[in-house]
């Protein structure tokens, strides 16, 4: 009972603080003159990422400073890194297709989503040329040992990558922001006057934190629930770790399509999974074994097979369009099934 208790409190937690972010974001974007690319690719992206991302950094590098089982960790640890761009391009798109076609009523554009393709099309690029390198390097050190420098000199790379791809999406920009909030929802401007920019930044942080504090217990609780039902800890974080912590990714994208903002909807997810496949793969190439087993190889084809279907709508004269991105729930659904498979045998 507690431990449900705590599960719905954190998501309560987690749902709130996506709510303030996307409000505070967008002040923060347009007062630095982004564009809407920048913001949802990079800003709100590497924001919400950052629950998820402490995951493995705890894991990890926790086990390596203040000792405990390095095993179980790099299990934890390769498991989180791997489910958040699976479900990123998975689950998440299934999410954002899922709710264009509910909001089309109200939506300009209907089911179709009406993005900076430009944008879109360099963080999937990206994403799939980064992870496919980085599962390659997993998928070949499951049957060889591969040389730890080999695994840094990756693991540098794709960092360099990451930092040349916000470079280049800031200076790109996109279209400017429209329709800015008009107030910051913790400083309304009919009570106080215009938020100063401080006031704003401190929303943003603010947000983020409890955004972390609520993903940290539900993951806990999660796993509290699972270790009872004796799933296995790689499993756990592979699934249901990713599960809670993206959830502001998906939510914010959620709240920017109803209101017909595709670009920031879509970046936040796209920008989001450039992230997951080069900063945190970065950690789990040069402190784990990573040697991906069947289950972990099986995460990354899917993810790079539903990446593959974005970009082949980016490239063709349609465009992205809601009914493709539900097959995103299909592929995580075959993921959900092998693992079934495997835990019953």
């Amino acid at each position: 009972m507690a431990t449900t208790i705590e599960m719905v409190l954190s998501v309560v937690g987690i749902l709130i603080a996506a709510a303030l972010f996307t409000n505070s974001i967008e002040m923060l974007g347009d007062r630095m003159n982004l564009g809407q690319g920048a913001v949802g690719s990079v800003l709100a992206a590497v924001g919400t990422a950052l629950p998820e991302t402490m995951i493995p950094i705890v894991a990890i590098l926790g086990a390596l400073i203040v000792g405990g089982d390095p095993s179980a960790s790099g299990e934890i640890g390769v498991g989180a890194i791997l489910g958040a761009p699976f479900l990123l391009a998975t689950l998440a798109a299934f999410v954002v297709g899922a709710a264009a076609i509910g909001y089309k009523g109200r939506r300009e554009t209907g089911t179709e989503l009406d993005v900076d393709k430009a944008t879109v099309r360099r963080d999937m690029v990206f994403f799939f040329i980064c992870f496919a390198v980085a599962a390659g390097v997993g998928v070949v050190g499951s049957f060889f040992a591969v040389p730890l420098w080999l695994k840094v000199a990756v693991a540098v790379g794709l960092v360099a990558a990451y930092v040349i791809h916000v470079v280049q999406t800031i200076r790109a920009g996109g279209d400017a922001l429209e329709e800015v909030p008009d107030d910051l929802t913790l400083w309304p401007e009919s009570r106080f006057g215009e938020a100063p920019t401080w006031a704003v930044v401190v929303q943003v942080l603010g947000s983020l934190v409890v955004m972390a504090l609520g993903a940290h217990y539900f993951v806990e609780a999660v796993k509290s629930g699972s270790e009872a039902l004796g799933i296995p800890a790689g499993l756990i974080a592979l699934v249901l770790a990713p599960l809670a912590t993206e959830l502001p990714e998906k939510f914010n994208s959620v709240i920017w399509l109803r209101d017909n903002k595709d670009t920031l909807a879509i970046g936040n997810i796209t920008g989001a999974m450039v992230f997951q496949s080069t900063v945190p793969v970065s950690l789990g190439l040069a402190f784990t074994p990573w040697s991906l087993d069947a289950l972990n190889a099986l995460s990354a084809v899917l993810a790079l097979v539903g990446g593959a279907i974005i970009i082949a709508m980016l490239l063709s004269k349609g465009g992205l369009r809601a009914h493709f991105l539900l097959g995103g729930g299909v592929l995580y659904a075959i993921f959900l099934g092998a693992a079934i498979y495997q835990l019953a045998l």
